[in-house]
């Protein structure tokens, strides 16, 4: 009688982590085919006659110094480019400033007014603390319809797949060209990410901080918190 539980009680657990696995990576395969087609170069980019609203450049580790990291660098080489081809004339800055002595969005924008892009063009969205957080306030704070959204690309499936569930018109240029510390676990762990941004799409909880609109045909230095 023993044996026979712990055979059932096998058997239902092995039923039950295959389900896991399946459910896993059949979502995570699902929302890697449904942002691919949007993954695009920076030559396709800026060789289109219409100009998305803003390019959106998503936040990652600022150093104790308060420089970026070498993959933020990445992510802001190719926005300011992107920028100075025309792909839009305006940047938004998501990213995790949730406490006085972490800002990666002021440092975002310190680096792209040192590489020749005007205050007034860099919006700074302060309360970016998700992927989820960052496409939310790109549409329902700074109101863009279309975006170019610039960061590596094995996280560039879920930002854009965030995007598209709020309707978003979106497009995404990678900007990998080094290898970072950590890259295997990162990759990994987004298996899980793509999987939760699934479930909020569906579900469309709002962030934590929302706020009043802000237009990006104005100056991006109303998002500016430091004289």
């Amino acid at each position: 009688m023993k044996n026979r539980l712990i055979v059932t009680l096998f058997r239902y657990g092995c039923i039950l982590a295959i389900t896991g696995a399946v459910i896993l990576f059949g979502t995570d395969c699902y929302v890697k085919a449904t942002a691919a087609a949007a993954i695009t170069s920076e030559d396709e980019v800026t060789g289109s006659e219409e100009k998305a609203d803003a390019i959106l450049v998503l936040g990652a580790q600022v150093k104790a110094d308060g420089q970026p990291s070498l993959m933020l660098k990445e992510r802001l080489n190719t926005g300011i480019q992107l920028f100075k081809d025309g792909a839009a004339d305006r940047i938004i800055m998501s990213g995790d400033h949730g406490s006085d002595d972490y800002d990666e969005v002021n440092a975002m924008k310190s680096y792209a007014i040192d590489h020749g892009v005007p205050s007034e063009c860099i919006f700074m969205d302060h309360a970016g603390f998700s992927t989820y957080d960052s496409m939310y306030r790109a549409k329902e704070i700074f109101q863009a319809r279309s975006l170019v959204v610039v960061t590596q690309e094995y996280h560039l499936y879920r930002a854009l797949y965030d995007g598209m569930a709020f309707d978003l018109d979106v497009q995404g240029v990678p900007c990998d060209t080094a290898v970072y510390k950590g890259d295997t676990y990162r990759k990994s762990r987004e298996v899980l990410a793509r999987v939760k941004d699934a479930g909020f799409t569906l579900f469309k909880p709002e962030p934590a901080i929302l706020g009043d609109t802000i237009s990006l045909s104005g100056s991006g230095d109303v998002t500016n918190d430091k004289s």
